[in-house]
Formats: structure tokens, sequence, C-alpha cells
């Protein structure tokens, strides 16, 4: 007798745009249960609503609908909270005031809360969230996509993007807008003129990123070791971590960026700024610092110290053994065969 599959509705238009974590998030885990779970998971996308299980991805208002009149149970993932669009996206008060009340509203409506970090489980609860709707499970990048590549190749890239096989190169990846923290990015560049300095991403909102037009005139007019790359196709993303020395994240809000997970997979050091969510994810593997200057220091001394650096690579290797596809299978695997137990 043929094994029964979970039929599973996602619902979703993260990838409509490149560049966005979300949109990673969510292709990784389309990827994940179309192939590590084609045995117990039959996966459809947009859809309706005759499903054993409905998961919204992303909080457009047609799939509030989908979520508010399903029979099934129904699952939002959680990648954002209206906090964390402060920085974000620059609209009128009174419209921000009331898209951040729908996000909320909208995950009240789904059945469960998928969070990708445990810290935020209080700040979902204090915004008014069901503690015993929320369920943590991590991100995860696959290995077959991002991976370090050999001498030679990482040789014949630089020349690709014009870099001398010789230089310090830190890479930042991610929208371009104020709580990604490009312009203390842009200011430790300054001041560190013998190492160049990339940032793959754009302006995903357009004009009502926060900070549009300051932002636009720096990547117009940048610092001589400083390249602005504009949205950078994911299939692509794996050569610049492999350029890349180290990856610097000075974003002031997260909950779980994708990118520290493609890097760790090419064994590239991470430098981030130094905020409590990291924290319980990252193990205590990676570097941070608390302002430019401390900055700057960190990225000089894994440019001078071998020793440091080498440590650096090793903390990649554990992180990306840790968040490995089938540990995080897994944990999906347990999460999906509750609801229909539970139901």
């Amino acid at each position: 007798m043929e094994k029964k599959k979970i039929k599973i509705n996602m619902l979703s238009m993260a990838d409509a745009v490149d560049g966005q974590g979300v949109g990673s998030a969510y292709l990784e885990l389309m990827k994940l249960l179309k192939e590590d779970g084609k045995e117990d998971f039959e996966i459809f996308l947009n859809q309706g609503t005759k499903f054993d299980i409905i998961h919204a991805h992303t909080i457009e208002p047609r799939n509030y609908l989908k979520l508010k009149f399903s029979k099934c149970p129904t699952v939002a993932y959680v990648h954002f909270l209206p906090d964390t669009l402060d920085g974000s996206i620059k609209l009128p008060k009174i419209m921000f005031r009331i898209f951040k009340k729908y996000v909320i509203h909208f995950y009240k409506t789904a059945d469960y809360l998928v969070v990708v970090n445990p810290i935020f489980k209080k700040d979902m609860i204090k915004a008014g969230l069901d503690e015993k709707k929320i369920v943590y499970i991590p991100n995860f990048v696959s290995k077959e996509e991002f991976y370090p590549k050999e001498k030679t190749e990482k040789k014949n890239l630089r020349k690709k993007y014009k870099i001398n096989e010789k230089q310090f190169v830190v890479l930042g990846a991610g929208q371009v807008q104020t709580r990604k923290g490009v312009l203390d990015f842009v200011e430790v560049a300054k001041n560190l003129p013998d190492i160049t300095f990339l940032w793959a991403g754009g302006f995903s909102f357009g004009a009502i990123t926060d900070g549009h037009d300051e932002l636009k005139k720096i990547m117009e007019n940048p610092p001589k070791n400083v390249k602005f790359l504009g949205i950078v196709p994911r299939k692509e993303m794996n050569d610049l971590f492999n350029i890349a020395d180290v990856l610097f994240v000075p974003s002031y809000n997260e909950l779980f960026p994708m990118t520290i997970l493609e890097a760790v997979n090419t064994e590239t050091p991470i430098l981030l700024r130094d905020l409590e969510l990291y924290e319980d994810i990252l193990f205590q593997k990676y570097l941070k610092g608390k302002d430019n200057i401390e900055f700057q220091n960190l990225i000089l001394k894994l440019k001078k110290d071998q020793k440091l650096y080498q440590q650096q690579v090793e903390n990649t290797k554990y992180i990306s053994q840790f968040y490995s596809k089938e540990h995080i299978y897994q944990m999906w695997k347990d999460f999906y065969t509750s609801i229909l137990e539970k139901k």
C-alpha cells in the first residue's frame, strides 16, 4: 500500500524580487520538501484551500483570506515583526501604523507560527500573539548551492570582478536600507582605504526604502574602495562569498539573516554587530563589534593575524554543520506531522 503523503499548499510571492532573505528562505524550504521530502510530502503553490495544511510565507491580503477561510490547519512563517520594519520602509505615519497592525492580525489568523530565531518568541508574545502557536525552526542553506571553491577557481573569480588576488575583500549583502547598516559599512570602508568593500543588494522596496535618497547618493558616488553590485541573482552569490575574505553584517535588527548561513557554508568568516539575537543561534562562533571603530579593528586583525583567521574559518564549519539540511528537514517533518495528529 502506497504511503499517504501530506499535501501542503504554500502561499508565497517571496521570490518575486531577487535579493531578499525571505525569498531565499522560501526557496530553500521548497527545494528541501520537494527533493528530500518527496516520499512524505506533496507540495503545491498558491492554490485553493482544500489541502492537509496551508503554509503562508508572505503576507499579501489574498494569503490572509486563504488563512481566514481555510478549513484545514494553517501555518504562517514569521520572517519579520512590525518593529523590524523600522529602518526598512518609509511610509506616512498613519499608513505605517495600519500596516503594522495588519501584520499582527495576519499572524493571529494562522493556527501555527514558525519563527526562525527563538529570541523573538518574547517579542511575539508582547505583540499579542499566542505563545502556544509559536514553533521555532531555523533557516538553513543547501551545501550544494553554497560551498567553498578551489583556490584556482577563486583566483579566476577575482579576475572576473577585477579584484587583485592579494587584495583583502570585505563583503556586505542584503537590501540597501538604513536598518542593514549600509551607512556604517561605507564609513568603515572610508577608514580602511587599502581594503576592498563589496555590497551585494539593492532597493528591493524601491523609493519607499527608509533612507532611500541618502543611500542612493552614496551608491552613485561611493568611496574608491567600495563597489555596490546591485541586486545579485542568488545563483551568483556563491561566487561572491568565495571572493570575499569576510562577511560583514552591520545590521541593527534581524531575525536570522540567510547571508550568514550562506557565508558559513563557504567557510567565509563572519563579523556582526553585537546583538543579543545572534547569541543563541550562532553559539559565540563569530566576531562581533559594537561600533565602527571595533569593526575596523577586527577587520584589520583578520587581515593580519592568520591564526585568528583560521580559527574563524573553523567556527564557520561548526555553524554550518549544526544547520545541516538533514537536521532541519527532520524538524519540519516532525512539525507538519504533529499538526495533522493534533487535528
